[in-house]
């Protein structure tokens, strides 16, 4: 575990310092596009802090080569560099898109490509569903399903990027859950070491992210842009592969060890992931479903997401986003402790994780309704001039 930390401290403060750096040169050389539409904030921002974090993922990934601790995933070099280059290659299309608005068939094509990249070249890839041991039969419906989790993924995450704070503490919330159940998870099946590359991935990526914070937090002096975000949903997805799309259920055991009901004990290592991601995946969803009823490509943009209805409604965006949080910490936290419950013999083993679930859930629908009884959200003048 004192790597881990150690992982997250160093990738945390080279991020810091990096983000720091890119902020200061943004500014002397005005990297920064207008406010378009869309946007809730009112003064030009720079949108290259995905870089910052992009070179402290690669310094952790780096200074892990010459670990002994993590020479596990070290033995396969090629798997790992096509992570690195995949990611590189987004966070280049992000960049490129975040200075000069690329259109959107571009960004999607380097999606796939990136995607390809890692379960074609770096064989990380789908083998099975922890359904009652569901194999994937064809090579190529794994390299498919692969491609598609990850492109899907993406662009969940960089869909809910429009408030300050919103992405970045999202993800470190969700990747600080499934570090905790990727650690266990390993450990239940008895592995001889702990570490293992979803593990990492999930420390690096809380590390960037709590780096990226201070200068993302509201009032933002710098954002992520295409290129963090769609960073954050490939390695999360690289993650979520690496450890729930590779492993045989039966590793864990008898499902009845521990009191395990055996449908849901099966359901829960591609639930978590999943879920830590839900409401990324739902607006994703809900804007797909939205433009293509409306006649628009998937992927054009508007001031539809649910951040923007939750402004309507009545919200700060200081509490839309501490609201997104929560909504994503219950989510997570429910189903983790669904999966820790048999494990620790607690009483009603399940139950406790959907009782948690449930008055959690209740009570984040409360606080995200409330607002509606007050006045909706006005424009600014500087909105409505817009």
């Amino acid at each position: 575990m004192k790597q881990y930390v150690f992982t997250i401290i160093f990738t945390g403060a080279m991020t810091l310092g990096l983000a720091w750096a890119v902020w200061r040169l943004s500014l002397k050389y005005k990297l920064y596009p207008g406010i378009r539409e869309r946007d809730v904030h009112t003064t030009p921002t720079p949108r290259l802090g995905g870089v910052a974090m992009f070179l402290g993922v690669a310094a952790a990934f780096l200074v892990s080569r010459e670990n002994a601790y993590f020479s596990i995933f070290w033995e396969n070099p090629a798997r790992v560099y096509a992570i690195l280059g995949a990611t590189l290659l987004i966070v280049l299309v992000g960049v490129a898109d975040d200075l000069w608005d690329l259109d959107w068939t571009i960004k999607l094509g380097a999606q796939f490509l990136a995607a390809g990249i890692i379960a074609g070249w770096g064989e990380l890839q789908i083998l099975s569903l922890p359904i009652g041991g569901l194999t994937i039969g064809s090579g190529w419906v794994s390299f498919t399903l692969t491609v598609f989790s990850i492109v899907v993924v993406m662009n969940a995450v960089n869909f809910i990027d429009g408030l300050d704070g919103l992405v970045a503490g999202v993800c470190l919330i969700a990747n600080v859950i499934f570090f905790a159940y990727s650690y266990l998870l390993v450990r239940d099946t008895g592995a001889s070491t702990y570490f293992n590359l979803a593990s990492f991935i999930a420390a690096v990526l809380i590390g960037a992210c709590i780096g990226f914070l201070p200068l993302n937090w509201s009032p933002a002096k710098l954002f992520m842009g295409d290129s963090g975000a769609l960073m954050l949903g490939l390695l999360m997805a690289c993650s979520a592969i690496a450890i729930t799309g590779q492993f045989d259920p039966a590793m864990l055991g008898d499902p009845n060890e521990f009191g395990r009901s055996q449908l849901l004990g099966a359901f829960i290592p591609i639930l978590l992931p999943v879920v830590v991601v839900l409401l990324p995946l739902l607006d994703f969803g809900l804007a797909i479903v939205r433009r293509m009823r409306a006649g628009k490509s998937p992927f054009s943009p508007d001031r539809k997401h649910l951040h923007h209805r939750m402004l309507d409604m009545g919200h700060s965006d200081r509490d839309a986003v501490l609201i997104f949080y929560a909504w994503t910490a219950i989510a997570g936290l429910a189903v983790l402790l669904m999966y820790l419950g048999p494990l620790q013999n607690w009483p009603g083993q399940y139950w406790f994780g959907v009782l948690f679930g449930v008055v959690g859930i209740a009570a984040c629908l409360v606080v995200t309704l409330l607002p509606a009884r007050r006045p909706a959200h006005r424009p600014t003048p500087e909105e409505a001039a817009r």
